[in-house]
């Protein structure tokens, strides 16, 4: 020590913070809806959402239906075609005034006219230089000014489904899904047939089939699906027969595909909040009750508060209910020890206080020399008890403390007790050897000695303190040394089990009295041999040795050593210290 003074400058905690000075601790409020409900609802909805999101899409199902119709249009055009090749052919001559075969206008109008009247396609008719021969929509002819129009399917008059397919309609003309699809070209146009590249294909002898996008609607995206076959006999190119149908079909589908698919999404987001709300209230409910009678038992101020008893459910939550209620319990009873361990401090301090003060009191009446000098060695010996158990409670008040922070290490017993011996051995061969250098005479009585016996190749390795597991057999050994004969014997031992090591410390005193096998464990309690002075213990060894035990989750007990005739040979101190 350098005898300087040295400051540290400490930061103010801020108003209100927890751990100011002076600063209320704050209750937890109240909330309407649980955190950890909102967490439950939104994890179990995001497994619901990601799959709404793919069944909003149905890109592979719409393909299918997409790729049927169009195998379905190709048969079709295929059938017009060979009825067209068959009977709208009339004889004519090439350029070589040899026979061939024409189509015939006239015929094939009529022919497309008939055979359409069961479908709803619009079929149109190519000559081989690409001109409009005949168009179902046309009246008169493909240069006739009434056309017709395909009119919107009729509605169901429900209201309700109305504007359900107005709100799918608006969500999924808002999702990417027809821009890649090329726009679709009006065939027959100023160019003429040979404008539309399916049309020339089919021209050129081949089948063409496309998936087009229709901007006749400025309000949505619709789908406009062609076929162009060729007219072909005798592998002669006479015309081409162009189909075409709108993806008002396959959007229906698939609206009553996702439709239905929604429904259930419905009935699987009804099944899955409520799920959800009783999961979270089965956790939410029982945390939060717990949490309440934390903080009664916090800022209360008697044990009026109780910790809920969930220890029924068998899960995490019972166990936190068990955790709480153990701990709670363990907090009443640390706060009656230290109520108890108040009381008994004050009234072991108060006896030599008391026997201080008359002795004070005598002393300013007496005169005799003899007397005076006996109540002053009286105030000494008084002083040297309160000076004993002012460190002895000091040092049982900062075990707690030491043992919750001290970290567990390997000890080994066997290593302990050889080392206490040896301590023993070498502390009376250096008081034998002072008396010798002393020329002391007189009778020198043989004090006790300490053997150690151990079994060979044991493993006596324990986890603790190796400090404190020290301080206890310490305490052992002076206990049984005080008790113990000239000469007597204090035997220390230790025995391995699969659980534990169990060490013993045995003497060749009186015994422990009838009765007081556990009392002798109570703070301030003092069984001390005849002839001992008054006031040399301060009764707290052995209730310091059984606290240090029990923290490091053993046992220690007592029992008296009996021969065959019943006598009582000494007494026996079992600590048993767990292996892990």
């Amino acid at each position: 020590m350098d005898g300087d003074l040295k400051l540290g400058r400490t930061e103010a905690a801020p108003a209100g913070e927890a751990g100011a000075p002076g600063a209320m601790p704050r209750r937890r409020r109240a909330r309407a809806v649980s955190p950890l409900t909102l967490r439950i609802l939104a994890v179990n909805m995001l497994a619901l959402g990601i799959l709404l999101g793919g069944l909003l899409a149905l890109r592979s199902y719409q393909d299918r239906l997409i790729q049927t119709e169009l195998d379905s249009l190709t048969t079709e055009a295929r059938i017009f075609a060979g009825a067209l090749g068959e009977g709208a052919m009339v004889p004519s001559y090439d350029e070589f005034n040899e026979p061939a075969a024409e189509l015939s206008h006239e015929l094939a109008r009529q022919m497309v006219r008939r055979l359409v009247e069961t479908t709803d396609t619009r079929t149109r008719l190519f000559a081989p230089k690409g001109e409009l021969v005949a168009d179902s929509r046309m009246l008169g002819g493909p240069k006739a000014r009434v056309q017709i129009e395909e009119l919107p399917p009729l509605r169901d008059g429900n209201r309700l489904t109305e504007i359900g397919i107005e709100v799918y309609d608006a969500i999924v003309n808002r999702l990417p899904g027809r821009e890649h699809l090329p726009l679709y070209p009006d065939a027959g146009g100023s160019g003429g047939g040979l404008d539309n590249p399916d049309v020339a294909r089919a021209l050129a002898g081949e089948i063409a089939t496309s998936v087009w996008r229709s901007t006749r609607n400025p309000d949505r995206q619709d789908m406009m699906l062609t076929v162009a076959v060729p007219i072909q006999r005798y592998k002669q190119v006479l015309g081409a027969v162009y189909i075409s149908r709108g993806g008002a079909e396959i959007d229906r589908a698939v609206r009553q595909f996702r439709m239905d698919i929604l429904k259930a999404f419905g009935v699987a987001l009804l099944v899955t909040v409520a799920l959800s709300v009783y999961l979270a209230g089965t956790i939410a409910r029982p945390i939060r009750k717990l949490a309440a009678a934390a903080d009664a038992v916090r800022h209360g101020t008697g044990r009026q508060a109780a910790i809920p008893d969930f220890t029924r459910r068998r899960d995490e939550i019972g166990d936190l209910s068990q955790a709480l209620r153990d701990m709670t319990s363990a907090l009443w009873d640390r706060l009656d020890a230290i109520e108890s361990f108040a009381a008994d401090v004050a009234h072991e301090l108060k006896n030599p206080l008391t026997s201080m003060r008359s002795a004070v009191e005598t002393v300013q009446r007496v005169k005799d020399e003899r007397q005076l000098r006996r109540l002053l060695d009286i105030i000494a010996q008084d002083v040297t008890r309160l000076d004993r158990l002012i460190s002895d409670i000091s040092n049982a008040s900062r075990l707690d403390a030491e043992l919750s922070r001290a970290q567990a290490s390997p000890v080994d017993i066997g290593r302990m007790l050889t080392t206490l011996c040896d301590i023993h051995s070498g502390t009376i061969a250096r008081q034998a050897a002072r008396r010798a250098e002393g020329g002391e005479e007189g009778e020198v009585l043989e004090p006790p000695r300490v053997v150690v016996r151990l079994p060979e190749g044991t493993d006596l390795v324990v986890p603790g303190l190796e400090g404190r597991l020290t301080q206890v057999f310490q305490n052992l050994i002076t206990n049984a040394l005080s008790f113990s004969p000239p000469g007597g014997t204090v035997a220390l031992s230790a025995r391995a089990f699969p659980d534990r090591v169990e060490a013993y410390c045995e003497d060749e005193g009186p015994g422990i009295p009838e009765g007081k096998l556990e009392a002798i464990f109570d703070r301030f309690y003092s069984e001390r041999p005849a002839g001992e002075a008054f006031g040399q213990h301060s009764g707290l060894g052995l209730s310091i040795s059984k606290q240090i035990v029990e923290a490091h989750k053993g046992r220690i007990s007592a029992a008296n050593r009996t021969g065959a005739d019943g006598r009582v040979l000494g007494a026996r101190f079992t600590v048993a210290l767990p292996r892990r």
